[in-house]
């Protein structure tokens, strides 16, 4: 897939070169065009001058920015996705830490509002940045959970995380983003409360197969 990256920070370096590796052509922007300059020659991807010029032609767009910056990012691509599935990779923490600064249902909800032309999947905000280059735990693969209201914005992305690595779940509609942006605050705070160090995954445990 011809995957661009917006964001060049620990996350969206580890997933350039997690998708790279996966044999991804990925293309970064990143506010500081020197920065994903820098990014893309050492994780083996092509840096775009701007965060529309990566978009261009892309079959995913990954938002890899803070929250803060998220919705102005999304302004700037609403003209150019025409379809294109946005993938929310953001979690809306808020200034103090102790929550997240939610206006409405969800953050993904905000953004799906600025790119009304392109589904907004939410996706890998679960996943800290450590662990794309070792996505497994005990054997098994860490999950991927994946929202949204478009399926086959959820079939793509699902693609995508499993070439990664990762087990992707489905978790039904955008409604769902809300889960997720909890799941990862609670992932954030636990390990930052007990010093542990930022590789803690999500697993679903048990059958998954479906019953007759």
């Amino acid at each position: 897939m011809r995957i661009a990256i917006i964001g060049t920070g620990n996350v969206g370096s580890a997933l350039s070169t997690a998708a790279v590796k996966a044999g991804h052509t990925v293309t970064l922007a990143a506010a500081h065009p020197e920065h994903a300059a820098d990014v893309a020659a050492a994780t083996g991807a092509q840096a775009a001058g701007t965060a529309v010029e990566a978009a261009q032609g892309s079959d995913l767009v990954v938002l890899a920015v803070p929250a803060g910056a998220a919705r102005g990012v999304a302004a700037e691509l609403a003209g150019v996705l025409a379809g294109t599935p946005l993938v929310d990779a953001t979690n809306p923490i808020n200034a103090s830490f102790d929550g997240l600064d939610i206006a409405g249902v969800s953050f993904a909800h905000e953004l799906q509002e600025v790119v009304p032309g392109a589904p907004v999947v939410k996706a890998l905000n679960t996943l800290f940045a450590g662990r794309y280059a070792d996505p497994q735990e005990n054997g098994r693969p860490l999950d991927a959970f994946i929202a949204a209201d478009d399926e086959g914005a959820k079939a793509r992305v699902a693609e995508f995380t499993a070439s990664l690595g990762l087990r992707p779940v489905d978790v039904g509609g955008l409604r769902k983003a809300r889960s997720l942006e909890e799941m990862a605050f609670l992932n954030i705070t636990v390990n930052a409360a007990n010093g542990w160090v930022w590789q803690t995954g999500w697993q679903l445990a048990g059958p998954t197969t479906a019953t007759a």
